[in-house]
């Protein structure tokens, strides 16, 4: 069941109350180099990303984000950190959104501007916990970063923005490490009602990282927690889009693309089904239907398998059976299989 928490708006995308888990990324892009930025917003949203974050380190850049917003196809977050007048910038260009923590740029009245502004546009603030940038008095007080720190640092920058009488919060709590990343946010989660965006920070390569960010991402999603993620991984953004509905359809969350299903292969496939299942899987990266595809080896498992699929292949020796809505259609050689499934599918 999940968990019912306060709604508010990212330019037009739901975040909580109900509304289904957003997938998000953030540019890998010098965000002064508006073509560069522009062009990986779009292989992002091409991918179904539905928010994206963007650097705001100086003047230059919280221009440049201006032009960035009124070009994107998809909402856009201010990633500010320090520097009020950037986030006054940024909210001037029509910014969707500011992942900024209100103890971390100075005095009150400099946070009661930033407030002000974004209370006249209705734009969210995110607040930003990370494990690695604890405020030193909670370094001290808990010896090193734990979950309970994390949920106090929080709690901090809530009550600066529930002082100035905010609430258009969303708040994060990311570690590396797992554990302590799922208890900081199950913690939080029973203490405040505000959209939670969630993900494991440094996660790591696209191999260990979407480990990481399976295990805990899973772990939170399942128990209702999470409205909004971003899988955070060390390459293409590309891949954190991917992966983040790959965990989502997993648990009967989201669907986007299609649910591929392929066997682990052992001593009785007579087909190369690796390279087979490898060329669907990334030929069907395009395909935006919500269908499942089944490619499996052998006539043990393949036959029902493939049957169940809306299309399916379960090979023989050096062919496959190629499957459409639990009806066999033809025969092919293993050279062919991936070509005839792709046919299949484009018929459907």
């Amino acid at each position: 069941m999940k968990t019912l928490t306060r709604q508010l708006h990212v330019g037009p995308v739901a975040v909580g109350g109900g509304a289904p888990c957003a997938v998000q990324s953030m540019c890998s892009t010098d965000t002064r180099d508006i073509k560069a930025t522009l062009a990986q917003i779009q292989a992002l949203n091409t991918v179904g990303c539905e928010i994206v974050r963007c650097a705001v380190p100086d003047a230059d850049a919280a221009d440049a984000l201006a032009a960035i917003k009124a070009q994107s196809p998809i909402p856009v977050i201010a990633d500010i950190h320090f520097d009020y007048k950037l986030a006054l910038r940024v909210l001037e260009g029509g910014i969707d959104g500011l992942r900024l923590n209100p103890g971390n740029i100075g005095e009150h009245w400099k946070v009661a501007e930033v407030v002000k502004s974004a209370a006249e546009r209705k734009v969210p603030i995110r607040i930003g916990v990370n494990a690695g940038s604890l405020e030193k008095h909670l370094l001290e007080k808990y010896g090193h970063p734990t979950a309970e720190a994390m949920v106090e640092s929080a709690m901090g920058h809530i009550r600066i923005l529930e002082e100035l009488n905010y609430q258009e919060i969303k708040v994060s709590l990311k570690a590396s490490d797992v554990p302590k990343t799922v208890e900081a946010y199950r913690l939080l989660s029973s203490q405040v009602n505000y959209p939670l965006h969630i993900g494991i920070t440094e996660a790591g390569t696209i191999f260990s990282g979407t480990i990481k960010s399976s295990v805990g991402l899973g772990i939170l999603l399942h128990a209702g927690i999470g409205d909004t993620l971003r899988v955070s991984l060390t390459g293409d953004p590309v891949d954190e889009v991917r992966v983040g509905y790959e965990i989502l359809k997993s648990l009967g969350l989201r669907q986007r693309g299609v649910n591929f299903v392929s066997c682990p292969t052992c001593g009785r496939c007579q087909i190369n089904l690796i390279r087979v299942a490898e060329e669907v899987e990334k030929r069907l990266q395009s395909v935006d239907k919500q269908i499942t595809v089944a490619v499996m080896g052998c006539a043990v498992n393949g036959p029902g398998e493939a049957r169940e699929a809306d299309v399916g292949v379960a090979g023989g020796k050096g062919e496959g059976l190629i499957f459409r809505k639990g009806e066999v259609v033809r025969k092919v050689s293993e050279a062919e299989l991936a070509d005839a499934l792709l046919e299949e599918i484009n018929n459907l």
